[in-house]
């Protein structure tokens, strides 16, 4: 390995090039619990130019290179196997905000949140937004396909990248896309990065589309104290009564707890079993009203206990501040397996009893919240003091069990994460035999000697 720190040397100054175990440690691991990796050094390159050197380096020495964003995944998807972390911070500029196009051109190591406030400056809005926005980065985002609470109305980023600069394992870099609305140009390549998990290729720089802020805002809180109650109001605000809100969020009882006490703040009924978050935006405020008594008028019909409309800033920001720590605020009690499922919305008030049997059935706490609009679901499997043989026995058999519930009903086994190295045994459960086949067909074709995040998503050996 020295030689090639030293031929690292003559493509990065010294200070981007990082060996010192102490140092690389932050480096070696994502948010994934449980999951820490190991690699021989830690590479900062500041350009596009570098990237390129270090991946026909690496493709000619055969070194593993695992690309890095801002270590915020849930599917350990940037934990290293050896070889070289690639990190793109350094990569951080917004280089053109062109109002005229409503597009960004960005390079991967921007944070989203900071493109978000950027843009909304100029009164545009760039829509994803994840619960990390303001850590995770563009890049990290295009390798996951990264959603987020506005995904119900907005989509996720693969809605929004217009063009990518793309360099490929071998070292080649290719551009796709541009600044254009439509392009009918030959194959559609851009979308073969998007999602791959830093597998296929390295993304140096993205143009994304923009769309006009909206002017109007306001956030409603419904408490539950059935499930049920709860599905079926978003059921009816869909589809009996067309509302479609910029989020639907939903919490149950461990995980606002588990808010709760990360943040030290109180959320409002303290008696519900779970919390249906919803966000309206628009142009146009009295519709906005109408819409939020609509709203107000079918959760009382389903049995709600109240309904709390935040139109002023500091209160929408306290809701949001409960709902996006929830995460990290679980991982603060403790070991949890998170699982990220997707199902048709129709089938989620049928998951979400499967998930209360198998709490039941297994003996461990099980604490959800989610993307409840779209049918994703975020189920958290708590350790809280279960003996370590006693975890280790059930948990695997549980989450097998909830994967083979959510493929029944035609979902998916990750919704916005991502498989990495965490889900990768289960990929066979929700794609095909022929889907893998083509997915290892289109890695060892770009990426014919496997040295660029090796081991995610699929298995090769």
């Amino acid at each position: 390995m020295a030689t090639i720190i030293e031929k690292l040397r003559k493509i990065v100054e010294e200070a981007a090039i990082i060996t010192e175990k102490d140092v690389m440690e932050p480096y070696l691991h994502d948010e994934t619990p449980g999951l820490k990796g190991y690699a021989e050094a830690v590479v900062l390159p500041s350009s596009t130019d570098e990237v390129s050197q270090i991946m026909e380096l690496a493709n000619r020495e055969l070194i593993a290179i695992t690309p890095r964003g801002g270590g915020t995944g849930l599917s350990g998807g940037a934990v290293p196997q050896g070889g070289i972390v690639l990190s793109l911070e350094k990569l951080n500029r917004i280089l053109d905000i062109d109002v005229a196009n409503s597009v960004a051109v960005v390079e991967p190591g921007v944070v989203t949140g900071t493109l978000r406030e950027e843009v909304e400056k100029l009164n545009l809005f760039y829509p994803p937004d994840p619960a990390s926005l303001d850590s995770c980065t563009i890049g990290g985002n295009i390798a996951e396909d990264a959603g987020g609470a506005q995904t119900l109305k907005y989509g996720t980023t693969k809605n929004y990248v217009l063009g990518l600069e793309v360099v490929l394992p071998t070292g080649e870099v290719i551009f796709t896309g541009g600044k254009l609305m439509k392009n009918a140009t030959g194959y559609e390549l851009m979308h073969l990065f998007i999602g791959s998990e830093g597998t296929l290729g390295v993304v140096t720089k993205a143009i994304l589309k923009l769309i006009p802020a909206p002017k109007y805002r306001v956030d409603l809180l419904i408490p539950f104290t059935k499930f049920e109650n709860l599905s079926h109001t978003v059921l009816d605000i869909l589809h009996k009564h067309g509302i479609l809100p910029a989020a639907l969020e939903f919490m149950e009882a461990k995980a606002i707890k588990a808010s709760e006490q990360h943040t030290g703040e109180k959320l409002p009924f303290p008696e519900a079993k779970a919390l249906l978050l919803v966000e309206l935006d628009g142009n146009d405020s009295d519709l906005l009203a109408k819409q939020y008594e609509v709203i107000g008028e079918v959760a009382l019909n389903n049995d709600a206990i109240d309904v709390l409309v935040a139109e002023d800033e500091r209160r929408r920001a306290d809701l949001w501040r409960a709902r996006r720590v929830i995460s990290e605020a679980l991982k603060s009690t403790g070991e949890v397996a998170h699982e990220d499922v997707v199902v048709p919305r129709s089938k989620i008030p049928e998951l979400l009893k499967y998930i209360e049997q198998l709490e039941s059935t297994y003996g461990l706490p099980i604490a959800v919240y989610g993307h409840i609009g779209d049918g994703n679901l975020h189920v958290n499997i708590l350790k809280r003091g279960i003996p370590d043989d006693v975890w280790q026995q059930r948990l695997p058999t549980l989450v097998h069990a909830l994967y083979s519930k959510v493929v029944s009903v035609g979902g998916k086994i990750s919704g916005e994460h991502g498989i990495g190295l965490a889900k990768r045994q289960y990929l066979s459960m929700s794609v095909s035999p022929e889907e893998i086949a083509l997915m290892r067909n289109m890695k060892r074709m770009l990426d014919p000697n496997n040295i660029l995040n090796p081991g995610k998503v699929l298995d090769l050996s």
